[in-house]
């Protein structure tokens, strides 16, 4: 598809505002790429409920809310365009003499020689009977959000790996008691998390298994649970709410068929995170890697920048 070029069009868009997103905004404004980043609306950047991050070089600990501000207004201050705004498509078209894309929104349609896609992920939700009825009533996938609602009262963790075992421990500051509930008999959680954990008196585990139902009235009041090595010691516990964290799903849905994906939904990138597609580039928890945490997600977002400039540049005959 061809159109005129249009009056304003963008050296770069950026689908995603959590570190990845808002990192390579920062180094592609900084570059003087006019660079536009849809941090989208139904979408939380998982660093904004994040309690505390302790392993952010140079930064001993912070709020995740806090540090992802700190990267807004550092992309904002060298010209890139922040919106609210969220991309429902992106398509490729020719823009006068430029092969680039057009990116549909909610509120508006933008046009781009190159995108970088930084949608992250969203929390794997249990899929059991009553997850969905009493979310918000019981039913939550941010301790830092909820766990003040649950001073003195007994809840549960689903999960076992990192953020889990953090936000379990994080939990005691309210609750009395803090049931993990995990698959298998050890967990995958780093060693130090794990160490805090069995240390913490007010946190029990439940080895071996797996929520079957989510139980209550107008509020939740149980879990009914099932043991993956002994059926006999299937039973309920008791709890005033159950938090949630067995893995992340990647935000891709609006992208099938444009980029290539794994069986898992996550973008496939290359090192210098290149997509099946030359001009879309992808970085951050939504492509297909071995470790997600803040840093390694801004160094995909410099990267992705970086690629991104050297792109448009040749694109425009700039190249050095």
């Amino acid at each position: 598809m061809a159109v005129n070029m249009p009056e304003n069009v963008q050296d770069l868009v950026i689908i995603g505002g959590g570190p990845a997103g808002l990192t390579a905004g920062l180094y592609a404004s900084r570059a003087g790429m006019k660079t536009v980043i849809l941090e989208g609306k139904s979408t939380v950047s998982q660093i904004t409920v994040t309690d505390s991050i302790e392993n952010y070089p140079g930064i001993p600990e912070v709020s995740g809310f806090e540090l992802h501000d700190r990267f807004r207004t550092q992309a904002v201050s060298f010209g890139a365009y922040a919106s609210t705004d969220e991309a429902r498509s992106v398509e490729k078209i020719l823009l006068g003499e430029y092969e680039g894309w057009k990116i549909t929104t909610e509120d508006t349609i933008l046009y781009s020689l190159s995108v970088i896609i930084a949608t992250g992920a969203k929390w794997r939700a249990l899929g059991v009977p009553g997850e969905e009825q009493f979310l918000g009533r019981g039913v939550s996938y941010c301790a830092t959000c909820d766990g003040p609602f649950y001073k003195k009262r007994k809840v549960a963790v689903v999960g076992g790996g990192d953020t889990a075992i953090q936000e379990a421990v994080f939990l005691t500051k309210f609750a009395d008691k803090v049931t993990v509930i995990h698959r298998r008999d050890k967990l995958r959680a780093a060693k130090i998390l794990q160490k805090r954990a069995f240390a913490n008196d007010k946190i029990e585990f439940e080895w071996n298994s797996v929520v079957q139902e989510v139980e209550g009235q107008d509020f939740v009041t149980s879990l009914r649970l099932k043991n993956l090595k002994n059926l006999e010691q299937d039973r309920k516990i008791s709890v005033d709410g159950v938090f949630v964290f067995i893995g992340l799903d990647p935000i891709t849905d609006f992208i099938k068929g444009v980029v290539n994906l794994d069986i898992g939904g996550y973008i496939i990138a290359d090192a210098l995170m290149r997509t099946s597609e030359p001009g879309i580039f992808a970085c951050g928890d939504c492509i297909a890697k071995p470790l997600r945490q803040v840093i390694t997600a801004c160094g995909d977002g410099a990267t992705a920048a970086h690629e991104a400039q050297l792109y448009v540049d040749e694109l425009k005959g700039q190249a050095y």
